[in-house]
């Protein structure tokens, strides 16, 4: 037990107010905090509370590889032997303060993550919600420590469930996995033969197929590579094509580092999301609208290329209204990367946008030379009137952010039968843009449909506003767990999370599956 000496009492606790001031002194708002209570100790006390402290930072820190959290980084034996050793003030005070330290180290990374999105991926917008020191401060020196560290740990159902899909492929992993890749590149019903083998006994090992002994590609093996390609969001053929067959043969430690990232993202995002809110993943191609953790509506998306200046961005904003019939404003950069060219060759091409100036005039593309224009100089805005074949569609949904990114409808409805859809600038098309609208619109109006229909019918621009704002996020998950069923997986269609597994692992996060 962790103890100050006896005497003399007045040098002890000046000596360790010293060591401790010294040592927080790093930190304003741990400063404060001791300050406030002239330096008493909250750890390296003898009493009951400090006891139970200790003991709850032990249990909390001895468990973060759990959470998929740097276990070295708490150094939790290094701890314990030096509780062991510190005896005079001043070794009690300088323990007092890396006990803190470990502790705030441990509580940030446990509720809001290890990394700054920003500094792995600059299209990563998100903006975490870090709490202040004294919050946590605060918190252990309250009478039941142990329930505080617990409510550090998110509590969305999704976090719950990933967490126990990390511990179960830990376990399966330790005993083998699912075994051998399949030597094959493709596969299909009828097939015979060892790749046959192969694929059966994977398609078990995943959970995807009883045992059995067959020897051929069946409607068995058929069924199970639908149920697989379904959760991997890949065309239900029951055909173990190219695509299919390079997701049936990713290892199941390569499915853990989704799995320990999208814990990662979900600390990202520990905040109230909204009861009822939109949830776009950019990896799975889908918007959703979320109430009460429950999707009760959800469309086919269309999401930003793979370019550098067309990738979608993650970050969450508040939608507060839709435009029906709307303008296409053309971002400058596209006026100009895509459309100052065309002019420059045929003033008279791209007839369906019109050229604007500063005063909002129309103008006489004639009397233009765009020879003498370039990205930096071009003088006009380019719009795009109202109408079906409007890039916008009929319909964009506005929730106004830096990024100049809403979701909207579109005429080319083909891209939405494609399995991978990244083809955007950056914005996210839907596929059933009214049917979303009346989704929204059904909190506030009795019959939805009628309301947007009559605007729409007026082929003016409108705004209908939202009585009661929604939450946006746009997230980007790799791994997502179902509330019944197994893990889900998406390819990294833009590499973010290949890049948050490299920085996890320079920060100490590391697989744990040599364990059983």
């Amino acid at each position: 037990m962790v103890a100050v000496p006896a005497a003399p009492v007045a040098a002890q606790v000046t000596a360790f107010k010293q060591a401790v001031a010294e040592s927080a002194a790093r930190d304003r708002e741990v400063a404060a905090f001791y300050r406030h209570q002239d330096y008493a100790p909250i750890w390296t006390g003898a009493d009951e509370a400090s006891r139970l402290r200790r003991a709850a930072l032990l249990e909390a820190v001895r468990n973060a590889g759990d959470h998929g959290l740097p276990e070295a980084k708490y150094r939790p034996d290094a701890l314990l032997d030096r509780m062991a050793r510190a005896h005079t003030p001043r070794e009690l005070g300088l323990l007092e303060a890396e006990l803190t330290r470990t502790y705030l180290d441990y509580a940030t990374d446990i509720q809001t993550g290890i990394l700054t999105p920003g500094k792995v991926d600059s299209e990563i917008k998100r903006v975490v919600p870090l709490r202040d020191t004294s919050e946590y401060m605060n918190g252990i020196a309250s009478a039941d420590p142990r329930a505080f560290l617990r409510s550090l740990i998110p509590t969305t159902s999704e976090y719950t469930r990933l967490l126990r899909a990390k511990l179960d492929m830990e376990r399966e992993i330790a005993s083998g996995g699912w075994g051998p890749e399949v030597p094959a590149t493709a596969l299909k019903p009828g097939d015979r033969g060892a790749p046959v083998i192969a694929l059966r006994n994977r398609l078990i090992a995943m959970g995807y197929l009883p045992r059995n002994v067959g020897v051929t590609y069946d409607a068995g093996m058929q069924a199970a590579v639908q149920e697989f390609q379904r959760d991997h969001g890949l065309t239900e053929d029951g055909v173990a094509g190219s695509g299919t067959m390079k997701e049936i043969n990713v290892s199941e430690e390569d499915r853990l580092k989704s799995v320990i990232v999208a814990m990662e993202r979900e600390r990202w995002l520990n905040r109230p999301r909204g009861d009822r809110h939109v949830l776009v993943n950019l990896t799975d191609f889908t918007a959703k609208i979320v109430d009460f953790d429950k999707v009760s509506f959800e469309t086919r998306s269309v999401i930003g290329k793979n370019d550098p200046d067309r990738r979608s961005p993650e970050f969450s904003d508040v939608m507060e209204h839709m435009v029906v019939n709307p303008t296409w404003n053309v971002p400058r950069s596209i006026a100009t990367k895509e459309y100052l060219p065309v002019l420059q060759r045929n003033p008279y091409a791209v007839s369906h946008l019109r050229l604007v100036n500063a005063r909002g005039q129309v103008v006489d593309r004639g009397s233009v030379n765009f020879a003498a224009y370039n990205a930096r100089n071009f003088p006009f805005n380019l719009k795009q009137p109202p109408s079906e074949r409007n890039a916008l569609g009929l319909v964009k949904f506005m929730f106004p952010n830096p990024y100049n990114i809403y979701l909207h409808d579109t005429p080319s409805k083909s891209l939405f039968a494609r399995e991978q859809r990244d083809f955007s600038h950056g914005c996210i098309r839907l596929s059933d843009p009214f049917d979303f609208a009346y989704a929204l619109l059904a909190r506030q109006e009795s019959d939805p449909q009628s309301v947007f229909q009559s605007v729409l019918r007026t082929g003016r621009e409108t705004t209908i506003r939202l009585k009661e704002p929604v939450q946006v996020h746009l997230i980007y998950r790799t791994a997502v767990t179902q509330a019944k069923g197994r893990m889900n997986f998406r390819r990294d269609v833009y590499g973010r999370d290949a890049r948050i597994w490299d920085a996890l692992q320079a920060a100490g996060v590391a697989l744990r599956v040599g364990q059983s």
